[in-house]
């Protein structure tokens, strides 16, 4: 009787919980309604969705400075800034900031693919650009140099209250559907589990070489080594992969939506290292280049370069670029783009969410449709 008790007053405690956040859902979603609706944006046949974790603006400036070189990013026809901050406070961490940038919606640091207040996804959590992308029939990939259960490849293929819950990230991507899903070794991933929902598991550039269109793969590299330019034999770099993964995904007549993140600026600017974190800013300018050959060549693809925050604090002092922290800031970052019009005004600065709309919108889905409502 007392456990019959207990589990009744559990139920009322769940049942009271669940109709808060039903009620701040559809509060948050009456005020989304009284908003002004985004113009239209021109629409694109295939995404390209290109991350620099932790890249600032002053990155740039820095990878400039050091290597004496230009940056084929800084060529994109179109170019502003986003603010980076969370709904939980100015300075974001990777988990907030991806789930901003593909789901449309800011969430509590931490937290990868939910609402703010529904971070156990109790009653819905909100639609990625990935999930949006293959309800229109679309083929999907997600390229990382980081752990493939890492922040931001989570917050594009999983929902979950903590970034840190690798395991059922790595559960979630494995069951998403996803055609490719590429990075660095994670040990919550074993062929068994991949191969279970149909993927190949591939561990070498060889077996990335040898796919085919239409093999779904998961791909579990050196993660010490994906970042660099020439990396050890048998692993890929980030411009390989990308430009693999283009390749694959680019057979589907109903277009694809790829996912690129270079996660090592962030890593190292956390340790001050400016050598390494300059050649991983030019290893993503690479991966620009290669995917905006690709889109000049296609004529109807999108590509998008922006970061989820700034690592490091990058200043100018004393007549040259230097790291003045070892953590997050809350400065704007940069964002490019390739193959619309009007996805922003030049020179103008969004918010990190609303990146993820205007790039539903290319996709030809309206702020009526994302971000995703209420799904009770």
């Amino acid at each position: 009787m007392d456990f019959l008790l207990a589990l009744f007053k559990k139920s009322l405690v769940f049942k009271g919980y669940a109709a808060v956040i039903t009620a701040a859902m559809m509060l948050v979603s009456l005020f989304a309604g009284l908003l002004p609706a985004p113009a239209p944006r021109d629409e694109a046949q295939n995404i390209i969705f290109i991350i620099g974790d932790g890249m600032g603006e002053n990155h740039l400036a820095l990878a400039k400075q050091e290597l004496g070189l230009s940056l084929v990013m800084e060529t994109m026809p179109l170019r502003g800034q986003s603010e980076t901050r969370s709904s939980s406070a100015a300075v974001t961490d990777s988990g907030a900031g991806a789930t901003a940038l593909s789901c449309g919606v800011r969430t509590t640091n931490g937290c990868v693919g939910v609402y703010p207040y529904d971070p156990y996804d109790f009653i819905s959590h909100p639609e990625n650009l990935t999930e949006l992308a293959m309800e229109k029939g679309m083929s999907t990939g997600i390229v990382t140099t980081d752990s493939t259960a890492g922040a931001t490849p989570a917050g594009f293929s999983a929902h979950t209250s903590s970034r840190d819950n690798t395991a059922d990230i790595s559960r979630q991507q494995a069951a998403s559907g996803i055609d490719l899903i590429w990075g660095a070794a994670c040990s919550d991933i074993t062929p068994e589990l991949v191969e279970g929902f149909g993927y190949d598991y591939i561990a070498s550039d060889a077996e990335l070489a040898s796919l085919t269109p239409g093999q779904k793969s998961f791909g579990q590299f050196n993660g010490d080594q994906l970042w660099k330019s020439e990396p050890a034999a048998g692993t890929p770099s980030l411009t390989e992969m990308a430009g693999k993964a283009i390749g694959l995904l680019d057979s589907d007549e109903d277009g694809f939506f790829l996912m690129i993140e270079g996660a090592h600026i962030d890593k190292n600017s956390h340790s001050n290292k400016v050598a390494e974190t300059v050649a991983c800013v030019a290893e993503l300018d690479k991966t620009v280049a290669a995917a905006l050959d690709f889109a000049r060549a296609d004529g109807n693809t999108l590509v998008i370069v922006t970061a989820d925050h700034e690592t490091g604090a990058i200043q100018y002092i004393n007549g040259k670029y230097a790291f003045t922290s070892g953590s997050h800031s809350s400065a704007n970052v940069p964002l490019f783009v390739y193959g619309s019009s009007n996805f922003i005004e030049n020179g103008a600065v969004v918010k990190n969410k609303d990146i993820a709309l205007f790039t539903a919108m290319t996709m030809g889905f309206g702020p009526d449709v994302f971000p995703s409502k209420i799904a009770a």
